[in-house]
Formats: C-alpha cells, sequence, structure tokens
C-alpha cells in the first residue's frame, strides 16, 4: 500500500472494482481500491447475479447494455470466469393491460436496436421453459439480452482486470475517517495506515451512509431484505439439454432462472422490510439474514402456482440479504456538491446490470470533467436534502420495492412521501381541485377535477381527464390561463463579478437592463447544460430562471466555475419567492389591475423584466409565456402568493380566466413546438441539434462551450428536433417512442400531447435532419411513430400548427 493516490475507491463489490478497472481504462493507474473486508463482502456475494438491459431511461438502458457487453473483455484480460450465461429472458404478461406493455415495449426494443426481441403466446413460454403453467397468461416477450453470472467471479474478473492494468487492491482495510484538507486533498485514515488521495469515490455498497457520515454527507439510501431460493433438482430442467430463459412473471412478483438442475425463484413482495437504516456493523462479513418466509408467503404462493414443478422438490437453501434501494431505484452517481473530488457511487440494487455503466460514466467523469452522456437519471443530484427525510425515504423505498414488477402508467401518481413539500397556495390549488405530481419533492398541479369525487382511470390512452385539460387550453387560448411557477428554480447573482461571470457561463450574449435573454448554457464538449432565463434587473443584479428539480444539479455547476475572489454571489430563491404565470389574450387587461406600472406593449415589450408592486406586495414581472400567448411571469416572496393569487382570480375569473396545471401546458407548448428541459433539452443534445444555437452568440468570445460549439457549427449534426403532427385518434405519444421511416429508425420522440386547440396530436421528436431540411422545403415527409407500440403515420411540421410568426406572444 502507498501513502499516496490520484483515486482511491472505497468498497469491493462489483461496481467498485468496477470503477478501479474504468479508471485503468481512461489512463488512471495510481489508483486503489480499499475493501474492509473481502471482495464482494456486502451485497455482491449473494446476489442472484441476474442481468437484463431493460430500463425505463433510455441512457442507463444503453449503459446497461454495455454492462453486459463487459463480461467478456474482462473475462478475457483478467483470466477468471465471470460464469456468464447469456440464456435469454421472458417476460410473462398476466392481464391485457400487461399484454399491452409488451407489445409498447418491444416496440422499445426495437427503437433501442434490439431487433432480436420477439413477443411469445403463453404456450411458447411454456415450451421454451417446461415448468411455466400458461393457465392464465395473456402473452409474453423473449430478450435474448439476458442472463446471469456467478457474481463472485465477475467481481474478481474486474478486480484482476484492474490489477493487470496497474490499479491495487487493497483488502481487510476499514477506512476510518476521511477528511479534506486545506488543499482539497482528501486524508484518509484507515487500519493500515493513512492515504492522501486527490479523489475519493464512495462505492461502499451497505455501508455507503456511513462513508458518506464521514464527509457530513447524509445520502438517501438505504438497505432492505431480498429474498430468494435455491431448489433442489427439477426433473423437468435438469432434462433441458439448451439453455433456460429467465423468467420474470410480472403479475407473480418472481423472477426465475436456472441454477445448476434446479432454479433459483426470486421475490419483490409487496410487504417490504427494511433492515439496517443506517448499514450493518463493520465486522459484518458474508452473512445473512434469517428468511422470513412467512411474510413473503402471498408471492411465494403465486410462484409456485406459475411454476409448479417447484411443488414436487425440495428447497436447497434459502437466502436473505440486504440490498441498497433509492426513493426512484436508480444509483446515486457523480460529484458531491459542496465536497470538492468526492464521488458517489452507490445506491446500486442491479449492479451486476448496471456495474460496468457506472465504471464508465464516473471514470470520464473523473478524467474529463463529464461523464459522456446524459447521466441525470442516477446523478445524486436529482435528489435535494428533502431526499434524506426518514419517513419520506422508508416509504418511497418500499413503494418502489413493492412495485418493481407493476405497470407505471404514465399518468400514474404514487403517493409513497406525499405531501413533503407544498407551496403557500397548495390548499388554495387543492380546493379548486388540483391533482399534483411530486417535482423534486413538491406539489405541482397536472389539472383541475371538476369535483372532488373526480377519479382518473389509468391508462397507456388518453384518460378522462383529456377533455378537463382540453378546457384548460381553450381558456388560456381565448381568455387567460393561471399556472403556479413555484416549481420554477430562481437565482440572483449579483457583485461586481456578476456580469463577467454569467457572460462566461452563459452562450448568448447578455441582456441589456430590464431585458430578458434566452440563455443556453454549455458544457465543455458543447452540450447542453441548461436552457435558462437571464434577466438583468440592474447593472450588477440578474435574475436566473430555471428548473425546480435541477436546483442542486445547477448549483454545483455554478459552484465549479465561480471564482473564489467574492466578486460574484448567487443566492438560491426558490424556497423564498414564488408565483403565477399568466398568459393568454386578456392576460395584459387582468394583470394591469393589480400592479403600479404601465403594462402596454411599448412601455412592457416582449422579453422585458421589471420590479413593481403587485397586488400590495414587491414583485417581479418579467413578460414571457410558455404557451404561445401573450404572458407574464409574476414572482412575489412566498409569504404573499396566496394574496396574490386570491387578486389574480378576482381580477381574472370575471373575464373568463381559469387555472391550468402542467398538462395544459404541454398541450400549448407543443402547439408551438416549444422544447423543455428533460425531454427536448438534455446533456445529449447540442444547440445545433435542440434548435437553441439561435440563441448563442457566436461571436462572444471566452464563454464555456465556445471552441466545440464553433468547431460543430460548419458540421451538420445527424439529427435536429423537429414537430410531429400524427394521426392518432385515441393516444399521444409520451416520449422515447421510435420514428421510423420505410422500416429504418429515423428518430425519436421526446415528448407528446394532444394540441386540443389544433386538433393534432403532437410530438416532437429528434429526427434525421436530411429529413427535416426536406420538410422544411415545402415537402411532404411521411413517416411512422410507435404509440403503445402501434406504428402511426406521421409527418413533420414545417412550422408550429398555432400562430407561427409570433405574432400573439408579441402582442
Amino acid at each position: 500500500m502507498q501513502d499516496q493516490y490520484r483515486v482511491v475507491v472505497i468498497g469491493g463489490g462489483i461496481v467498485g472494482c468496477s470503477i478501479l478497472y474504468h479508471l485503468t481504462l481512461r489512463g488512471v493507474t495510481n489508483v486503489a481500491l480499499i475493501e474492509r473486508g473481502e471482495l464482494t463482502a456486502g451485497s455482491s456475494w449473494h446476489a442472484a447475479g441476474g442481468f437484463h438491459a431493460i430500463n425505463s431511461d433510455p441512457v442507463i438502458a444503453r449503459l446497461q447494455a454495455y454492462t453486459i457487453g463487459m463480461y467478456r473483455t474482462v473475462e478475457k484480460e483478467s483470466g477468471q470466469s465471470a460464469g456468464l450465461h447469456l440464456t435469454g429472458g421472458i417476460e410473462l404478461a398476466g392481464t391485457p393491460e400487461r399484454a399491452e406493455w409488451l407489445k409498447a415495449e418491444l416496440a422499445w426494443h426495437r427503437y433501442m436496436g434490439n431487433d432480436e426481441a420477439y413477443l411469445l403466446s403463453p404456450d411458447e413460454a411454456a415450451e421454451m421453459v417446461p415448468i411455466i403453467d400458461p393457465t392464465g397468461l395473456t402473452g409474453a416477450l423473449f430478450d435474448p439480452h439476458e442472463g446471469n453470472l456467478d457474481p463472485h467471479g465477475s467481481t474478481h474478473a474486474y478486480a484482476g482486470a484492474a490489477r493487470k492494468r496497474g490499479a491495487e487492491v487493497i483488502q481487510h482495510n476499514r477506512v476510518l475517517s476521511i477528511t479534506q484538507q486545506p488543499g482539497g486533498e482528501w486524508l484518509l485514515a484507515t487500519e493500515q495506515g493513512p492515504i492522501r488521495a486527490e479523489h475519493v469515490v464512495n462505492a461502499g455498497g451497505l455501508w455507503a451512509r456511513q462513508v458518506g457520515r464521514m464527509v457530513g454527507l447524509e445520502l438517501p439510501l438505504i438497505p432492505m431484505q431480498h429474498h430468494f431460493l435455491v431448489t433442489e433438482d427439477v426433473p423437468e430442467v435438469a432434462a433441458l439439454t439448451r439453455p433456460m430463459p429467465a423468467v420474470t412473471d410480472l403479475e407473480g412478483f418472481t423472477y426465475l432462472q436456472r441454477e445448476q438442475n434446479g432454479v433459483l425463484l426470486g421475490v419483490y413482495e409487496r410487504n417490504p422490510k427494511h433492515w439496517l437504516a443506517d448499514g450493518p456493523g463493520w465486522d459484518y462479513g458474508m452473512e445473512l439474514i434469517p428468511a422470513e418466509v412467512d411474510r413473503i408467503a402471498p408471492e411465494l404462493s403465486i410462484g409456485f402456482e406459475r411454476f409448479p414443478a417447484l411443488q414436487r422438490v425440495g428447497i436447497k437453501r434459502w437466502v436473505n440479504g440486504g440490498i441498497t434501494f433509492t426513493p426512484d431505484g436508480n444509483p446515486l452517481v457523480g460529484p458531491v456538491p459542496g465536497r470538492r473530488n468526492f464521488w458517489s457511487a452507490c445506491g446500486v440494487m442491479a449492479g451486476f446490470s448496471q456495474g460496468a455503466g457506472i465504471g464508465l460514466a464516473l471514470a470520464n467523469w473523473i478524467v474529463d470533467g463529464d461523464p459522456g452522456d446524459d447521466v441525470f437519471g442516477m446523478d445524486i443530484t436529482r435528489f435535494g436534502p428533502f431526499a434524506t427525510d426518514d419517513s419520506y425515504l422508508r416509504a418511497t423505498t418500499a413503494q418502489f420495492y413493492a412495485r418493481r414488477f407493476l405497470i407505471a402508467y404514465p399518468n400514474e401518481e404514487l403517493p409513497a412521501g406525499r405531501p413533503l413539500k407544498t407551496s403557500p397556495v397548495y390548499p388554495d390549488l387543492v380546493d379548486a381541485g388540483a391533482r399534483c405530481s411530486a417535482v423534486y419533492g413538491l406539489e405541482v398541479a397536472q389539472y383541475f377535477a371538476p369535483s372532488p369525487e373526480f377519479e382518473e382511470n389509468l391508462t397507456w390512452r388518453r384518460s378522462n381527464a383529456h377533455e378537463i385539460v382540453g378546457e384548460e387550453v381553450a381558456a388560456t387560448r381565448r381568455a387567460a390561463g393561471l399556472y403556479e411557477t413555484t416549481a420554477y428554480a430562481r437565482y440572483e447573482v449579483t457583485g461586481t463579478g456578476a456580469a463577467a461571470w454569467l457572460d462566461h457561463m452563459m452562450a448568448s450574449a447578455l441582456p441589456a437592463v430590464g431585458r430578458i435573454k434566452l440563455a443556453p448554457m454549455l458544457n465543455r464538449r458543447g452540450h447542453l447544460m441548461g436552457d435558462l432565463t437571464v434577466g438583468r434587473l440592474s447593472e450588477e443584479r440578474f435574475w436566473i430562471t430555471g428548473s425546480y428539480y435541477l436546483q442542486e444539479w445547477h448549483q454545483r455547476w455554478f459552484s465549479e466555475h465561480l471564482a473564489t475572489d467574492g466578486s460574484v454571489q448567487i443566492t438560491n430563491l426558490c424556497d423564498d419567492w414564488c408565483g403565477f404565470s399568466l398568459s393568454g389574450p386578456k392576460s395584459r387587461e387582468i394583470l394591469q389591475q393589480l400592479v403600479d406600472i404601465d403594462l402596454s406593449h411599448p412601455a412592457v415589450p416582449f422579453l422585458s423584466i421589471r420590479e413593481a408592486r403587485a397586488a400590495g406586495t414587491d414583485a417581479v414581472l418579467g413578460r414571457i409565456s410558455l404557451t404561445g400567448e401573450l404572458g407574464y411571469e409574476v414572482t412575489v416572496p412566498a409569504s404573499q402568493q396566496r394574496t396574490l393569487l386570491a387578486a389574480l382570480r378576482r381580477a381574472g375569473e370575471p373575464l373568463g380566466m381559469r387555472l391550468i396545471g402542467d398538462r395544459a401546458i404541454d398541450s400549448l407548448r407543443l402547439e408551438k413546438g416549444y422544447g423543455i428541459w428533460s425531454t427536448e433539452f438534455t446533456q445529449a443534445y447540442t444547440p445545433a441539434m435542440s434548435g437553441l444555437d439561435h440563441f448563442v452568440a457566436f461571436d462572444k468570445e471566452g464563454f464555456v462551450g465556445r471552441d466545440a460549439v464553433l468547431a460543430a457549427r460548419a458540421a451538420c449534426p445527424d439529427r435536429r428536433l423537429a414537430l410531429l403532427s400524427i394521426d392518432s385518434d385515441d393516444a399521444d405519444a409520451s416520449g422515447d417512442e421510435g420514428v421510423w421511416l420505410d422500416g429504418k429508425l429515423a428518430g425519436f420522440t421526446t415528448s407528446g400531447a394532444y394540441g386540443h386547440h389544433v386538433g393534432q396530436s403532437l410530438a416532437l421528436a429528434y429526427v434525421d435532419s436530411a429529413l427535416v431540411e426536406i420538410a422544411a422545403g415545402g415537402a411532404t415527409v411521411t413517416l411512422s411513430v410507435d404509440v403503445v407500440g402501434e406504428p402511426r403515420p406521421a409527418r413533420i411540421l414545417a412550422e408550429p400548427p398555432y400562430d407561427a410568426t409570433g405574432s400573439r406572444l408579441r402582442s
């Protein structure tokens, strides 16, 4: 053991060993992994070892596919077998709704480049796995890119390959404390002596919370018990002379895979149980939790009915081990805000599906300062401090575990841990019928139901709330819609260096005093880091507006680039200021009754920002709108939001104003072809791809990403953002559906909704640039889009179907 390394990885499970290996692939060989016991001692050693590539996040799905593909590589490099069995896997459907879901999943596989997956009849599934009883099944799907492996062998394969590339693996050496030194270097006190490191990675698995607390960090993860059993020999399995696919019984809450001549049957019970919330003791080794068979008996009985051969054989052993879960089931990966060069790689409940992908992303991040893709779905900053609340954490992790195999409908709202955060007007909105979703823990209205008794049906298609949303859209186009904007993030940037700092951070030109600019923010690769608005209230005072759920993510980015001379101060206003967006042809008439300044177009033109008094309180007004109508964002101190709402309703409702929610906003913005962050705009895209190059000041010197965006300017991107009209009468695109031309993939959707005013099903999509150019020239480009697994005719729109000139916005 040396006394100094560039990187120290804490934790010797599959994730830690993968990170170690991927760092050596990037040329970082002065790196060590420290494990308090032996490799795999924690969750890895007792894992079932199954793997699959499917994930609701396409980026994570690609990283999972990468993970599966890497096992052969590390086997070859290390000489250690990973015990890889690429058997394929079958998902069973027990309801018509699940069969429809599998049909949509098959379309998703095609979009992701997997042309080998296919649907099965129940009898065909039973032919492939003869212990399946097909009674009651409605269908199945086979994916050849699934299987299982040896957890011990695969972990040691990564460790061995990393050692051959120069890394060091130090076992039986617990980390006792971690302290950052004045110069930024980390000092680790270990049982074998002190170690200094430039970077430290917490891949502590079951002990990750305790490792995090060594640096004052509370992580939103918690261990949960998970059972599987291994049977004695099953004659039907022993008789097979070919690989037997793994099986997931989605309605049965079980998964099954071959284990020698028997099977392994795992259970995700509906009555899950947490285990040692802070992690086990440091001396906890390769031990198991006593099985709680009675607790999981309801799901076990379903499994034994689906696989009746198991009723005739004995159980060789039970495994009940701890696995860490986060509120949404995805890992916590990336640089930890406020702790420079301290990295998270924990909360990984599917390590054998995701380990290599996490290693790749984190190694890229450490070496390049960028993960190389849009990995926000597993970025540690997607959660704020709210997620570490014990009751919230327990409720959401239990909900995720119990719903592991359940259908998540796009219009379904899950109740766990809610309401956690609410705005001052939340009671008023609920009284008005608000049905809410949770965004970064905050309750945000989706639509306003006509009565307390209204219940929305769960469906992949248009629900019974469809007409309600249509009425909200109609009110906005006809008179005005009032939308709460507490879910907008707001930051105030002040100081003598504020203008220079923002000029460096934003790819746009800075606005003049009293004006607003739409401002793309880029990383060094020239990819998007934000689609922000910057308003200038004075020479040295700016307001930045972005997405509420990106607070931690953007503040980490800001702090990484902030000067240390004190010339710039950034204040997060999210909890202190909130308000409303009022838009529609009567919005000026309504708002003018409440404010003490002239709102006429000459006085407050489009993209203006003003300080004023509104409803008797201080306010910041921005003339900007996401609906394509004349509109204003009115922001006041949080303590005055209820007063503002009451005044707006008194002035607006007699003129036809109506409260609206997110679903109406989606319909309205898509009629204008407006994109938003997390769907159309992410780290995966560039200004040229997304159309945000219109807002880039290419002649400006010194902004982050300038060299990359200039280099890309001369070349046409492979795909560009386009607006599609889809021939679909009962369902709409929702994002991540394939867009096809003559059977070949031509793009993918990013978001979709019904355009109630224009009477069209609309979607934004990244489409092959050549096709976008053809459509821009006036020719009709006919495509197809997979909507709920069905190909639907679609065409590229050369211009938005509503107010293409933007005259209403600027009126």
